[in-house]
This record gives C-alpha cells, sequence and structure tokens, in this order.
C-alpha cells in the first residue's frame, strides 16, 4: 500500500456542492434562498459548468453550515487496512483547540476515530451538533464535559461515554488543564462525514466564550 501522503487525490467542488446539499436534506431552491444565490447558479456548479469564486463559496458554505475547506476536501482511496504514523495525521485547529485525524479519511468502513486536545476554555462552539451513527468518547487526559440533549456527563481520565449521535450534543473542556479525548465516530450512513459537523462546530467556536453548554437551548 503506497504511502498515505503520496496517495492521489481528486478535487470536485461540484460534487462536493451535491454531497453536501443532499446529506442535508435541502433542495436546490432552499439553499438558493439561504445563499442568496440563484437556483440557476448553483445548479451550473454542481454540473461543473462553472468555477465558483471565493465569495460564492463563503455565501455557500454559510448556507450549508460547514466550512469553507469542506469543498476542496482530498478523498484518498480507501483501504481495509490503515496504518497511520503520529506524523501523518491531519491536524485542524480551532480556537482553544486541535482536532486531528487517525486515519479514518482513508478506511473504507464507517468508522471516523479522532484526537480531539482541549486548551482551557475550550468548546465545541454555540451550537449542538448532531449526524447519523453512533459516538464513542474516551478522556485521556483533563475533564471534558459532553452535554447530550441536556443530560450532562463529567469524563475524567479513562471515563467513556457512548451514546446516538442524532441526539444533539456539544462539548466543553470542564478543567483548569488541557484536555484531550480519543472520539471515535460509526454507523453512520453511507456518504456522510460527519467529521464536518464537529469540525463546523469547532472552528465556530469564539475563543473567548467559555459558557456552560448547557447554556445553549
Amino acid at each position: 500500500m503506497e504511502p498515505f501522503e503520496d496517495q492521489v487525490v481528486t478535487v470536485d467542488v461540484g460534487g462536493r456542492l451535491r454531497q453536501l446539499r443532499t446529506e442535508r436534506g435541502m433542495s436546490m431552491r432552499a439553499l438558493a434562498r439561504a445563499s442568496g444565490l440563484s437556483t440557476n447558479a448553483l445548479s451550473m456548479i454542481e454540473r461543473g459548468r462553472t468555477s465558483p469564486s471565493v465569495s460564492t463559496l463563503y455565501k455557500i458554505s454559510g448556507a450549508l453550515e460547514v466550512p469553507i475547506t469542506a469543498f476542496f476536501r482530498l478523498e484518498p482511496p480507501k483501504h481495509e487496512i490503515v496504518h497511520l504514523k503520529a506524523s501523518q495525521r491531519k491536524r485542524v485547529e480551532f480556537p482553544k483547540g486541535v482536532w486531528e485525524g487517525l486515519g479514518g479519511e482513508a478506511f473504507l468502513g464507517r468508522m471516523e476515530p479522532y484526537l480531539l486536545t482541549l486548551e482551557v476554555g475550550g468548546v465545541s462552539g454555540p451550537y449542538g451538533m448532531l449526524h447519523t451513527g453512533s459516538e464513542f468518547v474516551m478522556c485521556l487526559e483533563g475533564k471534558i464535559e459532553y452535554d447530550v440533549e441536556g443530560q450532562k456527563f463529567i469524563l475524567d481520565p479513562g471515563d467513556n461515554l457512548i451514546f446516538a449521535a442524532q441526539h444533539r450534543h456539544r462539548w466543553r473542556n470542564a478543567g483548569t488543564t488541557n484536555a484531550v479525548a480519543i472520539i471515535v465516530l460509526a454507523g453512520f450512513e453511507q456518504g456522510e462525514r460527519p467529521s464536518v459537523f464537529h469540525l463546523t462546530s469547532g472552528m465556530r467556536a469564539d475563543s473567548n466564550d467559555e459558557s456552560d453548554p448547557g447554556d445553549e437551548g
């Protein structure tokens, strides 16, 4: 198997737009209303007839509630066996945190493991997230609070939590030191990338927001 970093990837912005829109059950007309763009312009982008400008992508990403980078996600070939060295992890930084992929992006099955590191005050953002499948969390260091449909669970080192991910959930560093956790997203619907919801939520987090996740209704 070729090295992870040497794998050939392709980018299809129109195809990604169609996939993201379909995953959210959003019609072309609904996306047009939310983004302020015409249905014809969106259709042309999805069919690969035109290349959107950066400003157009920002409007679409805002309407879909995903980071603009979601349109350029590089899809490596999928494998039944993935051996990933620590230096090969894909890292995404957000306010007071780092989200590291553990090879799920190259795995053939429907499982995405991640390593989450949160600084003091790190939160998943102002909104809860939900997706298909199940979610497993194990705290490795520090103290992490998960809010699942209003139920709060404190995870100390060695503690874990499993829940159906269609329940709205949020997380935060609930301690006074950095917190580290393993998060495994599994059993989600074919074609869905639940990590996008987590990444979007983290990227929206206000770096000065240390509010309790339960404060949001």
